[in-house]
């Protein structure tokens, strides 16, 4: 699933090619994803202008004078831009025609979302799948200390408060084992009763890890590619994550894989106490 780091790659491909410009059309080639498309999004958007692209998470973001654009892309989908001709593949749901390019998202898998937020419904950060999401992590507002306050009490696994998204947004599977070996921390840890001290290293590790990858241009384990095609290579740098069996870098202990929550989860026994 494409994550905040890959979310950021492309709305960073993104915004150059559709910031101030004029959407010329919508073109939908199926009635939704995850949910049903917008109704009469064409008639929505045809003659206005992007004022600004942005991130909430793993959501993208297009401001619009009237509203937001709301893109997830979901377990498998990414976004190009393409000369607004070319034809579309099997997988090609929307295009957003933008002159003689077009923003075309395509999703194999069809999780993703294009949804609509009307400036008339308040902050775009009121929609109810944006409310109640937590921090940016590569905000000033993330701290050491707000990770401690808000776990004290609970006795989930430090890696499903990670990906639950109530204390810190967009750490998603990849990037919360990552950080977790950075910070040296065991992932089956109780969030509440790591110290202070150690949520000092793991804010760290997260900042560093997600911002590593930003410039890597994420990561491409399967389906996903920037906006002009291209693969990130964040993999290639991998400490843990999807190397179970393989030794560590740091001490060449096997690196282990276990389940949480359904996720895969990797670590080092050694190094991660």
């Amino acid at each position: 699933m494409p994550e905040l780091p890959e979310v950021e790659v492309t709305r960073r491909g993104v915004a150059p090619h559709v910031e101030g410009k004029t959407i010329h059309g919508v073109v939908l080639r199926h009635t939704g994803l995850r949910w049903p498309f917008p109704p009469g999004l064409d008639a929505l958007l045809a003659g206005r202008t992007v004022r600004a692209t942005g991130r909430r998470g793993k959501y993208l973001l297009l401001h619009f004078d009237h509203g937001t654009l709301i893109i997830h892309l979901g377990m498998s989908g990414h976004i190009r831009v393409l000369p607004a001709d070319t034809p579309p593949q099997k997988h090609d749901h929307v295009d957003l025609i933008l002159g003689q390019d077009a923003l075309r998202l395509t999703d194999p898998r069809r999780f993703g979302a294009v949804l609509w937020h009307g400036s008339d419904e308040g902050d775009v950060d009121e929609h109810i799948l944006l409310r109640h999401l937590g921090v940016e992590p590569l905000s000033p507002n993330f701290t050491a200390e707000l990770m401690y306050r808000m776990s004290r009490g609970r006795s989930a696994p430090i890696k499903q408060v990670l990906l639950a998204g109530d204390i810190v947004v967009g750490v998603g599977n990849i990037y919360a084992s990552e950080s977790l070996f950075k910070a040296r921390i065991h992932p089956k840890t109780a969030a509440g009763r790591i110290s202070l001290a150690r949520y000092v290293l793991l804010a760290e590790a997260i900042r560093e890890t997600l911002a590593a990858a930003i410039e890597k241009g994420g990561s491409s384990l399967r389906d996903f590619i920037n906006v002009n095609g291209q693969s990130g290579y964040f993999q290639q740098d991998y400490f843990v994550y999807n190397r179970a069996g393989l030794p560590c870098r740091v001490c060449g202990m096997p690196v282990r894989q276990i389940q949480q929550g359904q996720r895969s989860t990797f670590y080092c026994a050694n190094c991660q106490k």
